[in-house]
């Protein structure tokens, strides 16, 4: 059984630091690709950035570019997300995914973590 779990969202101030993790269990058969997404009250799910199997490859939405940064331990399961210059627009619920291909479309992610809370005050 494949599970996702978030922790490390809270309360922050603009311009703060906050680091999401993501521990990972049951992914054994495959190499996937992981994501970071995040839901904003009455907005659509959106990507924030991915990580290839091998951490090699990295992508980022452009609203977080040079702000978040994601990496992977694959010998702990894990990945996280290091979120610095916080804005009060980040505010959201934060997701972990997990996808065979590397990519955008959260459609092609086959496993979802529960989502940690993301609050960024002005």
């Amino acid at each position: 059984q494949v599970q996702l779990v978030e922790s490390g969202g809270g309360l922050v101030q603009a311009g703060g630091s906050l680091r999401l993790s993501c521990a990972a269990s049951g992914l054994t058969s495959s190499r996937y690709a992981m994501g970071w997404f995040r839901q904003a009250p009455g907005k659509e799910r959106e990507f924030v950035a991915g990580i290839t199997w091998s951490g090699g490859g990295t992508y980022y939405a452009d609203s977080v570019k040079g702000r978040f940064t994601i990496s992977r331990d694959n010998a702990k399961n894990t990945v996280s997300l290091q979120m610095n210059s916080l804005k009060p627009e980040d505010t959201a619920v934060y997701y972990c995914a997990a996808s065979k291909s590397f990519g955008v479309p959260l459609q092609q992610y086959d496993y979802w973590g529960q989502g940690t809370q993301v609050t960024v005050s002005s």
